[in-house]
């Protein structure tokens, strides 16, 4: 990476990903031997094989658990998911089409959302948890399944780095967020903590996607404000918008109606300021 791609704030750097780690507590000792990593123990006693859902396969699934009979009746391979415990995972999902490359402080917002990611992933390391990926892209999506460990996790920021270069590189389009937030139903299962990073309206056009994301599971979408939307200056600007040149006056951002949208559609609206 050269020239103004790699100027701070532009840049997204594995180091400035990495050094969120410090400060999110430190990694227990040892586990305790009866439990998985990535999993919580679960108020009800089971027997450790009960059947919690057969979805499709993510590639990075265990081929150990594909499904012969779902996966020869629907053409598509399918997993069986196990309820041995209460599972303890963490999906995020990070917006890098083309209006996240932007930013008028001293960072992009994708930049920004792409390190508030990065903390609550590690923050579920911490915990022991599992954390996985979605990275929404103009012309497709990239997936890490969820899986524990500070080494998953480092692969993990090494993915968002390497996928916002290439957004840099070759800006991507604005195509709605239905394609990552379907995938994202199938990846992450009931009573995951799922975490969308994105721009105030960056979630509209894709809002029966989120609303079927949303249900059986902790949504929450994080608003990565500008400061432009936070602190306008107080003189007008000249604003040009399809090739008309207007001079106008802003005013903060009101995401009173985008929290009202997102709280009807089942998900938490989190504003991360500058």
């Amino acid at each position: 990476m050269s020239g103004w791609r790699s100027a701070p704030g532009i840049a997204l750097t594995l180091e400035a990903l990495v050094d969120l780690q410090a400060g999110q507590g430190a990694m227990p000792r040892q586990r305790p031997m009866a439990r998985r990593a990535g999993v919580m123990a679960s108020r009800h006693p089971g027997s450790g094989m009960d059947l919690r859902e057969i979805r499709a396969y993510v590639p990075g699934d265990d081929p150990r658990r594909i499904d012969p009979s779902a996966s020869a009746r629907t053409g598509v391979p399918h997993v069986r998911a196990l309820h041995e415990d209460r599972d303890d995972i963490t999906l995020l999902i990070a917006d890098l089409r083309g209006p996240m490359l932007w930013g008028t402080g001293d960072a992009l917002r994708s930049v920004r959302g792409a390190r508030h990611l990065a903390g609550l992933g590690w923050q579920a390391v911490a915990r022991q948890g599992a954390v996985g990926l979605i990275v929404a892209e103009g012309a497709g999506v990239r997936v890490l399944p969820p899986a524990t460990g500070a080494g998953h996790m480092l692969t993990l920021c090494r993915l968002l780095v390497d996928r916002h270069a290439a957004a840099l590189a070759d800006p991507p389009g604005t195509a709605p967020l239905t394609e990552a937030l379907s995938l994202a139903a199938r990846t992450a299962p009931t009573g995951a903590h799922v975490v969308l990073a994105t721009l105030p309206d960056g979630w509209q056009g894709a809002d029966a996607a989120l609303s079927r994301l949303a249900r059986g599971r902790r949504l929450e979408v994080a608003l990565i404000l500008d400061p432009l939307e936070v602190t306008p200056p107080p003189r007008p600007l000249p604003v040009r918008r399809d090739g008309v040149v207007r001079v106008l006056r802003l005013e903060p951002a009101d995401l009173g109606a985008v929290t009202d949208g997102l709280a009807a559609l089942g998900a938490v609206a989190r504003q991360v300021a500058p």
